[in-house]
């Protein structure tokens, strides 16, 4: 895997426990930040437990390339009767992703949150990111269905009251947050049901043993019912055309901080418990399962993919644009999974990874950018870029890879979404791609109106260039969009092992990738 087989960078007590160190340490670091005395404190424990977490991912990641899938018994009790975390590549990229954007995301709070939060509160905002950031961790990690619920919970727990706390800047993200509880417990129900389903008619909560002893059922309506609950309780909180509602408030009023770190990696780690059921669980060859990614999840992703590119190509407001297109995004990544190919899944891998290094840019440049601006309309960033050259410059690096700019890695991942579709005989589905790419360069072409090429209002641009802080992390993730449009080693051989180990096939480079 993209040469990690050949690092060695922690004692060999640590890489042995490094599954349960990598999900443990972040939580056990939320109640420190909780309690901490002030919000340096709290935020120093935040930096450090990420990149720890990181850590750990990049020593379970090594692990895996060296050896294959690590199984790991918690309290040494092995399953199916224990609770196992099952860790391939798959569940390596993810975790590398997410611990690695949790450690920029951190450096990103400290200046952030001092005019978004009272400091009071600051300790709670990092102890939320932290208790999210382990429940992420622990969702790609568990090769346990209940278990994954938990976890999902966990998650999203700490994702709704980090959005409340920016109901003191702006009133809308109570209800916000308040929507978005009462759809992620929706789909956390639909999800549980659907669970309790397949133990039913199972009898076992292990993914690995669900999947051995389906093939030995002859006929029985209680897995087909068990899948259909669970994928439309992913779906929802994937944020999946027509059930992602939810997700545009969410990323309108929350604080920065969290905004950045749900656009990088929720609705992702959401799109690999389908991907997980899809092909571990159930294995793509099932008739039901074919009928659904076919008839269900192909049309909603298309609907998805035009629909809200349009609803971004029109919105006043520059974060619900950018929402917006991130449910357009999940509907790329969603039809390529749906051609239930070796291809079109490493496909929507790499624009998966891809997504969330673009996105994380382009949400942190915003949050940077107007620190001293409570507004989220377009037309009040008009100018930005002559007042905060820097931030404002990476944020355009960022939008071309959103948008599909050559020599950005955003324009290797469409081109192999669309390089995927054409192989699987979905010609129709590369085009509807190629229209929605259209559809981007006008909203984008908006945003690069108002912010590159206006002049200043009277009085001057309510955007201010961004501390040395925030810039450190926003310009690593700019350089990183160039340097994957470059060189797509790093993604692309993630993408590649991941999409392997689920699918048990080689798949094929992009042109112009290496």
């Amino acid at each position: 895997m993209i040469g990690l087989e050949f690092l060695n960078i922690a004692p060999q007590r640590f890489a042995e426990q490094a599954p349960a160190l990598v999900v443990v340490g972040p939580l056990i670091a939320a109640c420190a930040a909780v309690l901490a005395p002030g919000r340096r404190w709290a935020w120093f424990l935040c930096v450090g437990a990420s990149a720890f977490a990181f850590w750990m991912a990049v020593v379970l990641a090594s692990e895996v390339a060296r050896q294959g899938v690590i199984s790991y018994a918690m309290g040494g009790f092995p399953a199916p009767l224990g609770i196992e975390f099952r860790v391939d590549a798959l569940s390596a990229m993810f975790a590398l992703l997410i611990s690695g954007m949790a450690v920029l995301t951190a450096v990103f709070s400290g200046e952030s949150l001092e005019t978004e939060i009272m400091s009071s509160k600051h300790p709670l905002m990092q102890g939320g990111f932290l208790t999210c950031l382990a429940g992420l961790l622990g969702l790609v990690l568990t090769g346990d269905a209940f278990n994954a619920f938990v976890f999902l919970e966990i998650s999203s727990i700490g994702v709704y009251a980090m959005i409340a706390m920016g109901g003191a800047r702006d009133r809308r993200a109570y209800p916000a947050a308040f929507n978005y509880l009462i759809m992620g417990t929706i789909g956390a129900t639909f999800y549980l049901i659907g669970v309790g389903f397949l133990y039913a008619a199972t009898g076992t909560l292990n993914m690995a043993d669900i999947a051995a002893r389906i093939p030995t059922l002859t006929s029985d309506r209680s897995i087909e019912v068990g899948l259909a609950f669970i994928l439309i309780g992913l779906a929802l909180k994937a944020a999946v055309f027509p059930l992602h509602q939810w997700l545009p408030a969410a990323y309108s009023h929350a604080p920065s901080m969290i905004v950045v770190f749900l656009s990088a990696t929720a609705t992702k780690a959401s799109v690999y418990l389908i991907i997980r059921y899809l092909s571990t669980v159930f294995a793509f060859d099932w008739q039901v399962e074919t009928a659904f990614m076919a008839f269900v999840l192909a049309p909603l992703s298309v609907a998805g993919i035009l629909i809200c590119s349009m609803q971004a190509a029109v919105d006043p407001e520059i974060r619900r644009i950018l929402a917006y297109s991130s449910v357009a995004q999940v509907g790329y990544m969603t039809l390529a999974i749906a051609t239930a190919t070796s291809a079109g899944v490493s496909a929507a891998l790499f624009h998966l990874f891809n997504h969330g290094v673009m996105k994380a840019a382009l949400f942190m440049a915003i949050g940077g950018a107007a620190i001293h601006l409570k507004s989220q309309r377009l037309s009040d960033f008009a100018g930005a870029a002559k007042s905060a050259p820097w931030t404002m410059t990476a944020f355009g690096i960022a939008a071309l890879s959103l948008l599909g700019a050559p020599l950005t890695a955003g324009f290797l991942s469409k081109l192999r979404l669309i390089q995927s579709l054409v192989a699987a005989d979905w010609g129709w589905a590369a085009a509807v791609i190629g229209l929605s790419s259209l559809i981007g360069v006008f909203y984008v072409g908006r945003i690069f109106e108002v912010v590159f090429f206006r002049s200043e209002p009277e009085g001057g641009s309510a955007v201010r260039e961004a501390p040395v802080s925030i810039l450190l992390p926003l310009w690593l993730l700019a350089i990183a969009n160039i340097w994957f449009g470059i060189d797509a080693t790093i993604p692309l051989g993630l993408a590649e092992s991941a999409a392997g180990a689920v699918m048990g096939a080689t798949t094929l480079s992009p042109a112009g990738a290496p």
